[in-house]
């Protein structure tokens, strides 16, 4: 009945969703395209029958990209099937994985998309992303006997508390999760407290410890390095509204100790590059983007990272990272890509959805956590001053992510491939 209602509920509020991605496609004009795909119209893949991926954006894409090649490389035959919500992580699934594998966006949370999609791509099972929990979309996984897998689960403390106000409707969307691999023991008591029983939870950790860094990468690396010319630099990466100010005033002090040093600046979202680059200059930085060759240069003072795809490299080449997202309260974004390549890590105080992960970097002594814009500036300092206790705290990030992988086998262990 409460779903019924919440389904009755979404269909009324169907034209202000349609709203919202018509205002958000005035700045990104992906998010007017390929809008029957979100109703679960779309030419069916030429096989069916095997794995559905879901990974709302980026973040989640990258961080199961490893999972995707090994079970291709392991069973060439499988089908799978790779939704994604916004444009930026389809974007990131079409470049990665190219015709290897079926890719459309998410069907919205309604039966009619939801049975589309299902009738379409026949899936086996679904496999889901971190925190991806749709009433609808379970209720009909269930009743067409497609086994549900939340893989990388995390849940916070609040989103819980969320969760649980909802009472029974909440119990009972949980209790249709065929199985969750939670990150830690944290998160599948909480799981369990709102309704998935025990016997269908498993801890396997993060798979995002299962990262490789691939030698072509480090090749790209030491090139960018060169050209830096070795000058001090920092990088703020998938920063948030509100946070490139903070991130800026912190260079202007950066430059004050250390008036050689560079900024690489990168945006989480494209449709902010254009507005990011303009407060670089409002700010008077002598400013160069990524997207121009020949701009940068020995003045420069912000390299602005306006490109897709290219975070990894930018984080490797750079001498200090801060982890954007968590000097505003976004919940923080994977810090460990750069501790995985030997780079110092300093993140703010906003980091509840990596709360596990940055907390053993804390205890690792590994990373670094800010609390403004004013120790930001500080901390890049202090790390720029001590090359030492620099290259301490990125190889003890580099042995953290090393000593915590395996989650990826796991995780593979828990899919239903037959």
């Amino acid at each position: 009945m409460i779903r019924r209602l919440y389904t009755v509920l979404l269909y009324l509020s169907l034209p202000l969703v349609l709203m919202r991605l018509l205002w958000r496609s005035l700045k990104a004009p992906a998010y007017r395209r390929r809008w029957s795909e979100r109703f679960g119209l779309f030419h069916p893949p030429s096989t069916w029958g095997g794995l559905w991926i879901h990974a709302v954006s980026v973040g989640e894409v990258q961080a199961v990209l490893p999972l995707i090649r090994r079970l291709l490389a392991e069973n060439p035959r499988l089908p799978i099937t790779v939704t994604t919500t916004t444009p930026t992580g389809s974007a990131r699934v079409i470049e990665q994985l190219g015709d290897q594998v079926f890719h459309v966006y998410l069907p919205y949370d309604l039966p009619l998309a939801l049975t589309g999609f299902l009738r379409r791509v026949r899936p086996r099972a679904l496999l889901m992303v971190e925190t991806e929990i749709w009433p609808n979309l379970l209720y009909f996984c269930n009743r067409h006997r497609v086994y549900s897998l939340l893989a990388n689960a995390r849940l916070s403390a609040k989103s819980a508390q969320r969760y649980a106000r909802l009472g029974r409707f909440t119990r009972d969307t949980f209790g249709l999760i065929d199985r969750v691999a939670a990150q830690a023991d944290a998160d599948a008591a909480r799981f369990r407290d709102l309704g998935v029983p025990a016997e269908r939870l498993n801890v396997t950790g993060s798979i995002k410890f299962d990262m490789r860094i691939p030698a072509s990468l480090e090749e790209q690396v030491e090139v960018l390095r060169r050209d830096w010319g070795g000058r001090p630099v920092w990088i703020a990466g998938s920063t948030h509204e509100g946070e490139d100010e903070q991130v800026l005033f912190a260079h202007h002090t950066v430059l004050t100790h250390f008036p050689d040093a560079l900024l690489i600046l990168v945006p989480r979202h494209p449709e902010r590059f254009e507005r990011v680059g303009g407060l670089c200059k409002r700010e008077l930085f002598r400013t160069a983007r990524r997207s121009r060759s020949g701009e940068y240069g020995p003045e420069t003072q912000v390299y602005l990272g306006d490109t897709m795809g290219d975070l990894p490299l930018l984080l490797g080449s750079a001498d200090v990272a801060f982890i954007g997202g968590s000097l505003v309260k976004t919940g923080g974004h994977n810090m460990l890509e750069a501790s995985a390549q030997g780079v110092a890590v300093c993140f703010g105080p906003h980091v509840f959805n990596f709360a596990t992960i940055s907390q053993m970097l804390i205890d690792e002594g590994a990373a670094v956590r800010v609390d403004g814009e004013a120790a930001l500036a500080e901390r890049v300092v202090a790390w720029f001053a001590n090359a030492s206790e620099r290259a301490e705290f990125g190889e003890r990030g580099r042995a953290v992510v090393a000593q915590n992988r395996g989650a990826l086998q796991r995780l593979v262990d828990l899919i239903p491939l037959r």
